[in-house]
C-alpha cells in the first residue's frame, strides 16, 4: 500500500522550530534486510503525532538499511524523516555524495553525529574512516547550502538545502568539554539538538539555563522508553555515561506490567522536559507503537 505522495520536500519540522512550537521527534530503526514493511508501519503510527521521524545510520555501530535510504521510503509515505548521517563508516567523498542525494530525493533534515565506535557494533572487525566528525560534517552541510564542496569547489547543479542538527548529552560529566563542543556545533550551523537520553532532570534544567539559553536554537531531550528493570540495567551497562536512577529500576521491577510502567515514567519525563525546553526526542526501541500513547498519556496533542 503505498500514498501518492511524490518525492516533493517536507518542511513542516523546520516551520515548527520557526514557530517556536512544542517539538516532537521520535526514532525509528530502518530495517535489516531488504523488507521495509515493518518500519513504514511503525512509523506510521506516529502521523500526525510527531514533527519529524529520525532514521537512525548505523546506531551503535549495528547494521541497518541506509538512513538514507529508508528516509525517502518514509517520505513516500508521507512521513517527514530526519536522516541521520554518521561519520563512522563514509569519507568525505561518500557523505558529500549522499547529502546531495538526499537534497534532490526531497530529504531536508539532517543529523549530523560522529558515530558510535565500530567495536560496540556487530561488526567489530570493520575498518572505521572517521574522515569527519560532527563538527566538521556540520561546517560542510553549511558549505553545501552556499553552493559550494568541501574544497569550497562550486557545486555546478546547485546548492543544497539541508536543515542541520546535532546530538547534545546534558549529563556529559565534563561540564567545559558540553559547553565547548555545543557552541562548536552552533557556529558551525546546527539549527537544532536532540539529546541523548535525560534521566537527570536538574542537570537538564542547569544545561539550559547556563548553556543553551544564550543560543535560542531549540533542545529537544531525549525520553528512552525502559520496557522492564532488566532493560534499564542493560541500558545502563551498554550506553555510555547513562545512569538510570535505581529508584526508576526499583518502580519497574515493582510494577506488575513493566512496559505499561515504564510508558507512565516516559509521558512523566515528557512532562518535565516540556517546562524546560523547546521539544522532546521519543526513543522507543522495537516498541514505536507505545510512542502515541505515551504522548496521550503525556496529555500532548496532535501536531499541525
Amino acid at each position: 500500500m503505498q500514498d501518492t505522495h511524490s518525492n516533493s520536500a517536507l518542511n513542516n519540522f523546520r516551520k515548527a522550530v520557526a514557530t517556536g512550537d512544542f517539538l516532537i521527534t521520535a526514532e525509528v530503526a530502518p530495517p535489516k534486510g531488504g523488507n521495509a514493511t515493518h518500519t513504514i508501519e511503525m512509523a506510521a503510527t506516529l502521523k500526525g503525532r510527531v514533527h519529524a521521524v529520525n532514521i537512525t545510520d548505523g546506531s551503535r555501530a549495528v547494521l541497518g538499511m541506509s538512513s538514507l535510504a529508508a528516509s525517502v521510503i518514509l517520505l513516500q509515505h508521507g512521513i517527514e524523516p530526519i536522516c541521520q548521517v554518521a561519520c563512522r563508516d563514509r569519507n568525505r567523498i561518500g557523505i558529500q555524495a549522499d547529502l546531495m542525494g538526499a537534497h534532490a530525493l526531497g530529504i531536508r533534515n539532517i543529523l549530523a553525529l560522529t558515530g558510535d565506535p565500530v567495536k560496540a557494533g556487530d561488526h567489530p572487525d570493520a575498518k572505521a574512516v572517521f574522515d569527519l566528525e560532527a563538527v566538521r560534517l556540520l561546517q560542510l552541510i553549511k558549505k553545501m547550502n552556499q553552493g559550494v564542496d568541501f574544497n569550497n569547489k562550486i557545486l555546478n547543479d546547485g546548492a543544497l538545502d539541508l536543515f542541520a542538527g546535532a546530538a547534545v548529552d546534558p549529563q556529559s560529566a565534563s561540564w567545559s568539554g558540553l559547553q565547548s563542543r555545543f557552541e562548536k556545533k552552533i557556529e558551525a550551523g546546527a539549527q537544532f539538538f536532540q539529546s541523548q537520553l535525560i534521566t537527570d532532570f536538574e542537570r537538564l534544567e542547569k544545561f539550559m539555563d547556563q548553556i543553551a539559553s544564550r543560543y535560542n536554537k531549540p533542545i529537544l531531550a531525549g525520553i528512552f522508553l525502559l520496557k522492564s528493570a532488566k532493560n534499564a540495567q542493560f541500558i545502563n551497562k551498554v550506553v555510555p555515561g547513562v545512569n538510570i536512577p535505581d529508584h526508576i529500576i526499583d518502580r519497574l521491577a515493582k510494577a506488575k506490567q513493566p512496559l505499561q510502567e515504564g510508558m507512565k515514567i516516559a509521558a512523566e519525563q515528557v512532562q518535565m522536559a516540556r517546562g524546560l525546553c523547546q521539544g522532546v526526542h521519543i526513543m522507543a526501541v522495537k516498541k514505536e507503537d507505545a510512542i502515541a500513547p505515551i504522548l496521550d498519556l503525556a496529555g500532548v496533542g496532535k501536531v499541525n
